[in-house]
């Protein structure tokens, strides 16, 4: 099995999401895509704008109908109500999936830009190789200096067999104890879409109900307007 991880907040789930995840799932032709809304996202103390249960039935209603996607409930709200952490769930994920198999982790280019700041943020990457859906032309040393301290970057060719049709930037990752990780880029990936901007205009009453879709899957927007979400 080829699997990644796609975790976040999906608060609400947009196109953006699906575009990232359906590049990736074709390039390292994986089989499975999981994503995985947070319960407590430890870098946002304050909290997601949706319940979990919202963000779920969004998340799900999202990826319907979408070959390979599937809803993980790895990252669920803790019982003793403590924050996720993406070290933790990766090392879950790949002990239940076994040797036999592969496991990635898929993040946007946001998200990866604050990765100093997560738990043992060196750890991360050598749990499972990131697959950084990077913004169009992002030079090495952006992703360089994004990376916490002690990890390095090189480029190396690769005889890993990628879809045709779309690009991948494949890198060496290299900690101070000498352990190795591949590391991939997937460049002009990123799609103008935020979902803190999608909350900021619906608060404000300014997206009608056709601009709204195309930010959304049509289904994600009418549960929004069906729970009154966001206003």
């Amino acid at each position: 099995m080829r699997v990644a991880y796609f975790g976040g907040s999906f608060d609400p789930p947009h196109v953006g999401h699906l575009a990232i995840a359906r590049a990736a799932s074709r390039a390292f032709r994986l089989d499975t895509v999981l994503f995985a809304p947070v319960g407590a996202q430890p870098l946002k103390p304050e909290g997601s704008t949706a319940s979990f249960d919202d963000r779920l039935a969004m998340t799900k209603l999202a990826i319907a109908g979408e070959n390979g996607f599937e809803i993980s409930l790895a990252d669920a709200p803790k019982p003793d109500g403590q924050p996720n952490y993406t070290l933790e769930t990766l090392l879950k994920l790949r002990a239940e999936l076994g040797a036999g198999s592969a496991l990635f982790c898929l993040i946007g280019a946001d998200s990866f830009f604050s990765l100093r700041r997560w738990r043992r943020a060196a750890e991360v990457p050598l749990a499972a190789p990131l697959i950084v859906a990077s913004r169009p032309g992002e030079p090495l040393d952006v992703l360089q200096d994004a990376l916490p301290e002690g990890l390095t970057l090189v480029p190396r060719q690769t005889a890993e067999n990628f879809a045709a049709g779309i690009e991948v930037r494949t890198f060496e990752l290299t900690n101070r104890a000498g352990e190795r990780a591949p590391f991939y880029v997937l460049p002009g990936l990123h799609v103008e879409v935020s979902a803190t901007e999608i909350r900021r205009e619906i608060r404000a009453g300014q997206r009608g109900r056709q601009d709204g879709r195309a930010q959304v899957p049509a289904a994600v927007a009418d549960y929004v307007t069906a729970h009154g979400l966001y206003r």
